[in-house]
């Protein structure tokens, strides 16, 4: 198991950029999952295709990949990264009146593609949220989170949770 150190800190408390320099290059993959929780006509609109804005999930398809491009422009200390594919898929859940977001970030590199994943659901969750709030104000985004990974030297993660 990997130091479960802060390493984005140097010896003086300075927030830095991980040197990477040494590590091998390895297949990464990660996927973020997230959900946004909506009224049940929202939902039926989204999926009918009715909204007003349009394609509410094309767009936060596209949305959320382009955030996942730009993660290193977004969060500090974050490489920019070259990825092999990137994708955003939607699972709508009409019982409980809910979409869930999908991003899977695949690269080789030296460094993971967890920050991309997850920042890649959580646009695409809020670009769902910017296309449907003239509809309902009170949709709720949560759990966004790493669901696995796998390469690099921590090897592979998949989050076990009774009630995904």
């Amino acid at each position: 198991m990997a130091d479960k150190g802060f390493n984005h800190f140097d010896s003086a408390g300075n927030a830095v950029m991980v040197d990477i320099s040494g590590k091998e290059t390895s297949v990464r993959v990660a996927v973020a999952k997230g959900t946004i929780t909506m009224s049940a006509e929202t939902l039926k609109a989204v999926q009918e295709g009715a909204a007003k804005k349009g394609d509410v999930l094309g767009v936060a398809r596209l949305g959320g990949i382009m955030a996942a491009k730009k993660n290193a422009e977004l969060i500090p200390l974050c490489h920019p990264l070259s990825f092999d594919s990137c994708s955003v898929d939607f699972l709508p859940d009409e019982a409980k009146s809910q979409i869930e977001a999908r991003c899977t970030v695949r690269l080789s590199g030296k460094t993971g593609a967890e920050m991309e994943a997850l920042t890649g659901v959580s646009v695409a969750l809020l670009t769902i949220y910017d296309m449907c709030k003239a509809m309902d104000r009170s949709m709720v985004i949560s759990d966004i989170r790493l669901w696995e990974k796998s390469g690099g030297k921590s090897g592979h993660f998949r989050r076990e949770e009774t009630h995904d």
